[in-house]
């Protein structure tokens, strides 16, 4: 039965942390147990699946999945956003911070190798507590949180010691195509301070050999989606980031951009990056001496590999 407020299984009130929402960069200040921020949700978690996903990198998915928690709402609002359809509320369901939990253990079961919080950042008080939970009682699977990379620092220190694993992407160093193409010119000084403090945290990749093969621990794996026109942009995300955190990050450079069918206003990106931008960011990368991280073929763009958004794993069994 859904609470007033979300409350923590052991007791613990996170309401205040969204009664003047200031969670994400946006600063929107909405009282969101009474109506809607910036991100479109409430103070009641929602989510639109909890399964296993095999399409992650992979020292992440292995050969049985990551557990796989998809959030609804964001706080980004991208124009290309190919996950729109919970990005922008039209699919998701409410659910306590206690069946979160028991989320948790039920991926767990299924064979997950790790909990993948996928565009959480909008309910990390609710999230801090239902991994709080999980570890009072023993649960021993990795945290990851899977973020756009606009982040607010604050929020990220509240989760020291609970996540395991950074998975945030780093969409764009030019604050023109930030106001652009998702309206927050800060982007690029955000997330470089957020994966700095992402990186203090998980300061190094550790692995370790399992039935899933050799699986990442605790680390920061960066993620890059290539965009078309786009490509000296790419270019320099992969030298900062080299030049800054050299082989103590992964990067994750990705090739599967889909236009979403909504971009008649943005004619730049709406269309397939080609074989050719994708080879140059590829090359560029192995000749600044990146050696650490991961590379995507053609057919990664691909609608297939973008989730069915049908509620799985989100009611109890």
């Amino acid at each position: 039965m859904m609470t007033d407020k979300p409350l923590d299984i052991f007791g613990a009130d996170s309401g205040q942390e969204y009664k003047h929402c200031m969670l994400c960069p946006r600063k929107c200040g909405a009282d969101r147990s009474k109506s809607h921020g910036y991100c479109g949700e409430s103070d009641r978690i929602r989510i639109a699946r909890a399964a296993l996903h095999m399409w992650e990198e992979p020292c992440i998915s292995g050969i049985h999945g990551s557990g796989a928690v998809f959030f609804t709402g964001c706080n980004m609002g991208c124009v290309f956003c190919q996950n729109k359809d919970i990005s922008r509320g039209r699919i998701g369901k409410e659910i306590t911070v206690e069946r979160l939990t028991e989320i948790f253990y039920e991926l767990r079961e299924q064979g997950a190798g790790n909990i993948n919080l996928v565009s959480a950042d909008i309910y990390i008080p609710s999230v801090r507590m239902a991994i709080e939970g999980a570890k009072r009682k023993g649960f021993d699977l990795p945290f990851i949180l899977n973020t756009s990379g606009y982040i607010n620092v604050e929020s990220l220190k509240s989760l020291e010691g609970l996540i395991d694993i950074y998975l945030p992407d780093m969409k764009y160093i030019r604050t023109s195509d930030a106001l652009r193409y998702s309206n927050a010119d800060d982007y690029p000084e955000i997330c470089k301070k957020s994966i700095e403090e992402m990186v203090r945290q998980q300061p190094e990749c550790v692995f370790k050999e399992t039935k899933d093969g050799k699986m990442l621990k605790k680390g920061v794996v960066v993620r890059h989606l290539l965009m078309p026109g786009m490509l000296i942009q790419a270019k320099l995300i992969v030298k900062y980031l080299h030049e800054r955190y050299e082989d103590r990050i992964l990067i994750s450079l990705m090739n599967q951009y889909i236009p979403n069918g909504e971009l008649k206003d943005y004619p730049m990106i709406d269309r397939p990056v080609s074989e050719n931008e994708y080879r140059s960011l590829v090359r560029y990368a192995q000749g600044i001496g990146v050696t650490e991280g991961y590379i995507q073929d053609k057919t990664s763009a691909d609608e297939a590999f973008i989730p069915e958004f049908d509620l799985s794993g989100v009611d109890s069994k």
